[in-house]
Protein backbone atom coordinates (compact mmCIF):
# COMPACT_ATOMS: atom_id res chain seq x y z
CA UNK A 1 0.00 0.00 0.00
CA UNK A 2 1.07 3.58 -0.80
CA UNK A 3 4.04 2.39 -2.83
CA UNK A 4 5.90 4.99 -4.89
CA UNK A 5 8.29 2.44 -6.36
CA UNK A 6 10.10 3.75 -9.46
CA UNK A 7 7.97 6.91 -9.58
CA UNK A 8 9.97 10.07 -10.29
CA UNK A 9 9.20 12.89 -7.88
CA UNK A 10 10.33 16.51 -7.84
CA UNK A 11 10.23 18.11 -4.38
CA UNK A 12 10.86 21.84 -4.03
CA UNK A 13 11.97 23.37 -0.76
CA UNK A 14 13.68 20.06 -0.04
CA UNK A 15 16.58 21.36 2.04
CA UNK A 16 14.58 21.66 5.26
CA UNK A 17 11.22 21.39 6.98
CA UNK A 18 8.30 19.78 5.20
CA UNK A 19 10.26 19.37 1.96
CA UNK A 20 13.05 17.44 3.64
CA UNK A 21 10.64 15.19 5.54
CA UNK A 22 8.75 14.52 2.29
CA UNK A 23 11.92 13.63 0.41
CA UNK A 24 12.94 11.14 3.11
CA UNK A 25 9.50 9.54 3.19
CA UNK A 26 9.22 9.33 -0.60
CA UNK A 27 12.65 7.72 -0.85
CA UNK A 28 11.62 5.13 1.75
CA UNK A 29 8.52 4.42 -0.37
CA UNK A 30 10.66 3.73 -3.45
CA UNK A 31 10.52 7.03 -5.36
CA UNK A 32 13.38 8.39 -7.41
CA UNK A 33 13.94 11.99 -6.35
CA UNK A 34 14.88 15.34 -7.80
CA UNK A 35 15.35 17.83 -4.97
CA UNK A 36 15.13 21.57 -5.50
CA UNK A 37 16.02 24.47 -3.23
CA UNK A 38 18.12 27.63 -3.12
CA UNK A 39 19.84 26.13 -0.10
CA UNK A 40 22.23 23.25 -0.64
CA UNK A 41 20.40 19.92 -0.49
CA UNK A 42 23.15 17.85 -2.10
CA UNK A 43 23.80 15.90 1.11
CA UNK A 44 20.12 14.93 1.30
CA UNK A 45 20.22 13.99 -2.39
CA UNK A 46 23.12 11.66 -1.66
CA UNK A 47 21.29 10.20 1.33
CA UNK A 48 18.17 9.48 -0.72
CA UNK A 49 19.93 8.47 -3.92
CA UNK A 50 18.47 11.47 -5.70
CA UNK A 51 19.54 14.50 -7.71
CA UNK A 52 19.85 18.06 -6.37
CA UNK A 53 19.10 20.99 -8.66
CA UNK A 54 19.59 24.46 -7.18
CA UNK A 55 16.43 26.34 -8.15
CA UNK A 56 14.82 29.72 -7.61
CA UNK A 57 11.15 28.81 -8.02
CA UNK A 58 10.21 32.44 -8.70
CA UNK A 59 12.11 32.18 -12.00
CA UNK A 60 10.14 30.31 -14.64
CA UNK A 61 13.18 29.33 -16.68
CA UNK A 62 14.83 27.74 -13.63
CA UNK A 63 11.71 25.73 -12.83
CA UNK A 64 11.60 24.61 -16.45
CA UNK A 65 15.24 23.49 -16.20
CA UNK A 66 14.39 21.60 -12.99
CA UNK A 67 11.61 19.62 -14.64
CA UNK A 68 13.75 18.97 -17.69
CA UNK A 69 16.54 17.65 -15.46
CA UNK A 70 14.12 15.17 -13.93
CA UNK A 71 13.09 13.83 -17.34
CA UNK A 72 16.65 13.84 -18.69
CA UNK A 73 17.92 11.91 -15.66
CA UNK A 74 15.11 9.41 -15.13
CA UNK A 75 13.19 9.42 -18.40
CA UNK A 76 9.86 10.46 -16.89
CA UNK A 77 8.11 12.69 -14.35
CA UNK A 78 5.30 11.37 -12.16
CA UNK A 79 4.99 13.53 -9.04
CA UNK A 80 5.64 17.21 -8.32
CA UNK A 81 5.50 18.69 -4.82
CA UNK A 82 5.38 22.50 -5.06
CA UNK A 83 6.36 23.19 -1.49
CA UNK A 84 8.56 26.30 -1.38
CA UNK A 85 7.09 29.18 0.59
CA UNK A 86 8.07 32.13 2.76
CA UNK A 87 6.09 33.87 5.49
CA UNK A 88 6.55 37.53 6.35
CA UNK A 89 4.30 39.53 8.65
CA UNK A 90 3.06 43.08 8.21
CA UNK A 91 -0.25 44.90 8.54
CA UNK A 92 -1.73 45.67 5.15
CA UNK A 93 -1.53 49.41 5.70
CA UNK A 94 2.19 49.06 6.44
CA UNK A 95 2.99 46.50 3.71
CA UNK A 96 5.88 47.55 1.44
CA UNK A 97 5.44 46.78 -2.25
CA UNK A 98 8.80 45.02 -2.37
CA UNK A 99 7.77 42.63 0.42
CA UNK A 100 4.43 41.89 -1.26
CA UNK A 101 6.13 41.21 -4.59
CA UNK A 102 8.65 38.86 -2.97
CA UNK A 103 5.97 36.83 -1.21
CA UNK A 104 3.82 36.56 -4.33
CA UNK A 105 6.82 35.76 -6.50
CA UNK A 106 7.89 32.79 -4.40
CA UNK A 107 4.59 31.51 -2.99
CA UNK A 108 2.38 32.02 -6.05
CA UNK A 109 4.65 32.09 -9.07
CA UNK A 110 6.60 29.16 -7.65
CA UNK A 111 3.42 27.06 -7.72
CA UNK A 112 2.28 28.43 -11.09
CA UNK A 113 5.60 27.68 -12.79
CA UNK A 114 5.69 24.28 -11.12
CA UNK A 115 2.32 23.40 -12.65
CA UNK A 116 3.00 25.02 -16.01
CA UNK A 117 6.43 23.51 -16.52
CA UNK A 118 5.68 20.07 -15.05
CA UNK A 119 2.41 19.21 -16.79
CA UNK A 120 3.74 19.00 -20.39
CA UNK A 121 6.55 16.71 -19.24
CA UNK A 122 4.45 14.64 -16.85
CA UNK A 123 3.14 11.17 -17.55
CA UNK A 124 -0.65 10.87 -17.79
CA UNK A 125 -1.96 9.92 -14.38
CA UNK A 126 0.66 12.04 -12.63
CA UNK A 127 0.25 13.97 -9.40
CA UNK A 128 0.85 17.58 -8.43
CA UNK A 129 0.57 18.61 -4.78
CA UNK A 130 0.82 22.27 -3.76
CA UNK A 131 1.53 23.52 -0.25
CA UNK A 132 -0.98 26.16 0.77
CA UNK A 133 -1.67 26.96 4.45
CA UNK A 134 -4.29 27.41 7.13
CA UNK A 135 -3.96 31.05 6.04
CA UNK A 136 -5.05 29.96 2.57
CA UNK A 137 -8.57 29.36 3.90
CA UNK A 138 -8.93 32.12 6.48
CA UNK A 139 -7.67 35.62 7.12
CA UNK A 140 -4.82 36.15 9.57
CA UNK A 141 -3.99 39.57 11.05
CA UNK A 142 -0.55 40.98 10.07
CA UNK A 143 -0.10 38.23 7.47
CA UNK A 144 -2.24 39.70 4.70
CA UNK A 145 0.26 39.19 1.88
CA UNK A 146 1.02 35.64 3.02
CA UNK A 147 -2.70 34.84 3.30
CA UNK A 148 -3.33 36.29 -0.16
CA UNK A 149 -0.55 34.17 -1.62
CA UNK A 150 -1.83 30.99 -0.01
CA UNK A 151 -5.43 31.69 -1.10
CA UNK A 152 -3.98 32.01 -4.60
CA UNK A 153 -2.35 28.60 -4.29
CA UNK A 154 -5.78 27.12 -3.54
CA UNK A 155 -7.23 28.81 -6.63
CA UNK A 156 -4.40 27.62 -8.85
CA UNK A 157 -4.72 24.07 -7.52
CA UNK A 158 -8.45 23.83 -8.13
CA UNK A 159 -8.16 25.31 -11.62
CA UNK A 160 -5.26 23.04 -12.57
CA UNK A 161 -7.22 20.03 -11.30
CA UNK A 162 -10.00 20.86 -13.76
CA UNK A 163 -7.71 21.61 -16.68
CA UNK A 164 -5.51 18.53 -16.25
CA UNK A 165 -8.26 16.03 -15.38
CA UNK A 166 -8.62 14.83 -19.02
CA UNK A 167 -5.05 13.51 -18.75
CA UNK A 168 -5.71 11.90 -15.39
CA UNK A 169 -3.28 14.27 -13.67
CA UNK A 170 -4.47 14.93 -10.14
CA UNK A 171 -3.83 18.26 -8.44
CA UNK A 172 -4.46 18.88 -4.75
CA UNK A 173 -3.58 21.52 -2.17
CA UNK A 174 -2.51 20.79 1.40
CA UNK A 175 -3.10 23.42 4.09
CA UNK A 176 -0.81 22.96 7.09
CA UNK A 177 -1.42 24.81 10.31
CA UNK A 178 1.51 25.71 12.55
CA UNK A 179 4.19 23.12 11.81
CA UNK A 180 7.50 22.74 13.62
CA UNK A 181 9.76 23.97 10.80
CA UNK A 182 12.63 26.48 10.53
CA UNK A 183 10.01 29.06 9.47
CA UNK A 184 8.70 28.96 13.03
CA UNK A 185 12.06 29.22 14.75
CA UNK A 186 13.91 32.31 15.89
CA UNK A 187 12.54 35.30 17.84
CA UNK A 188 8.88 34.36 17.27
CA UNK A 189 9.23 30.69 18.24
CA UNK A 190 7.69 31.04 21.71
CA UNK A 191 4.75 32.97 20.26
CA UNK A 192 4.17 30.33 17.60
CA UNK A 193 4.21 27.54 20.18
CA UNK A 194 1.77 29.45 22.38
CA UNK A 195 -0.57 30.16 19.45
CA UNK A 196 -0.52 26.52 18.37
CA UNK A 197 -1.28 25.40 21.91
CA UNK A 198 -4.37 27.58 22.08
CA UNK A 199 -5.60 27.71 18.48
CA UNK A 200 -5.19 24.05 17.56
CA UNK A 201 -7.69 21.84 19.42
CA UNK A 202 -5.01 19.14 19.57
CA UNK A 203 -2.93 21.63 21.53
CA UNK A 204 0.41 21.46 19.73
CA UNK A 205 2.38 22.23 16.61
CA UNK A 206 2.29 19.68 13.83
CA UNK A 207 5.35 17.71 12.78
CA UNK A 208 6.92 17.81 9.34
CA UNK A 209 6.67 14.03 9.21
CA UNK A 210 2.90 14.27 9.66
CA UNK A 211 2.57 16.56 6.65
CA UNK A 212 4.89 14.32 4.65
CA UNK A 213 2.61 11.38 5.45
CA UNK A 214 -0.33 13.23 3.89
CA UNK A 215 1.74 14.09 0.82
CA UNK A 216 2.70 10.42 0.58
CA UNK A 217 -0.92 9.28 0.54
CA UNK A 218 -1.95 11.91 -2.02
CA UNK A 219 1.01 11.02 -4.25
CA UNK A 220 0.20 7.31 -4.22
CA UNK A 221 -2.19 5.45 -6.50
CA UNK A 222 -4.31 4.65 -3.43
CA UNK A 223 -5.74 8.20 -3.65
CA UNK A 224 -6.55 7.94 -7.36
CA UNK A 225 -10.03 9.48 -6.98
CA UNK A 226 -8.89 12.59 -5.09
CA UNK A 227 -8.29 15.74 -7.13
CA UNK A 228 -9.14 19.41 -6.72
CA UNK A 229 -9.19 18.90 -2.95
CA UNK A 230 -8.01 21.42 -0.36
CA UNK A 231 -7.00 19.38 2.66
CA UNK A 232 -6.24 20.91 6.07
CA UNK A 233 -3.65 19.38 8.36
CA UNK A 234 -3.86 21.80 11.25
CA UNK A 235 -4.66 19.98 14.47
CA UNK A 236 -8.32 20.89 14.14
CA UNK A 237 -7.90 24.67 13.74
CA UNK A 238 -10.17 24.80 10.70
CA UNK A 239 -12.91 22.91 12.59
CA UNK A 240 -13.65 25.88 14.82
CA UNK A 241 -12.86 27.36 18.22
CA UNK A 242 -11.25 24.82 20.51
CA UNK A 243 -11.43 24.42 24.26
CA UNK A 244 -7.94 25.88 24.51
CA UNK A 245 -9.51 29.25 23.73
CA UNK A 246 -12.93 28.81 25.32
CA UNK A 247 -11.85 27.53 28.74
CA UNK A 248 -9.50 30.44 29.60
CA UNK A 249 -12.18 32.90 28.52
CA UNK A 250 -14.78 31.22 30.71
CA UNK A 251 -12.35 31.05 33.61
CA UNK A 252 -11.72 34.77 33.27
CA UNK A 253 -15.45 35.39 33.28
CA UNK A 254 -15.97 33.31 36.41
CA UNK A 255 -17.19 30.39 34.39
CA UNK A 256 -20.31 32.25 33.27
CA UNK A 257 -21.49 32.72 29.70
CA UNK A 258 -22.73 36.22 29.06
CA UNK A 259 -26.50 36.38 29.29
CA UNK A 260 -26.67 38.16 25.98
CA UNK A 261 -25.36 35.00 24.35
CA UNK A 262 -28.15 32.87 25.85
CA UNK A 263 -27.84 30.00 28.30
CA UNK A 264 -25.45 27.95 26.20
CA UNK A 265 -28.08 25.38 25.23
CA UNK A 266 -28.88 24.47 21.64
CA UNK A 267 -32.52 23.70 20.84
CA UNK A 268 -34.66 23.76 17.73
Amino acid sequence: MFSLKDKVAVVTGAASGIGRATALRFAAAGARLVLADLQDASELAGETGGLFVRTDVAREEQVGALMEAAVATYGRLDIVINNVGIGLGNELQELPEQEFDRIMGINVKGVLWGIKRAAPRMADGGVIINTSSYAGQFGFPTYGAYAASKHAVVGLSRTAALELAPRGIRVNAVCPGTIDTPMNEGPTAETEILLARHLAPLGRMGLTEEVAALFHFLASDDSAFITGAVIPIDGGMSAGIGLGIIEPLLAGAGGQIDAAAGDGSMED
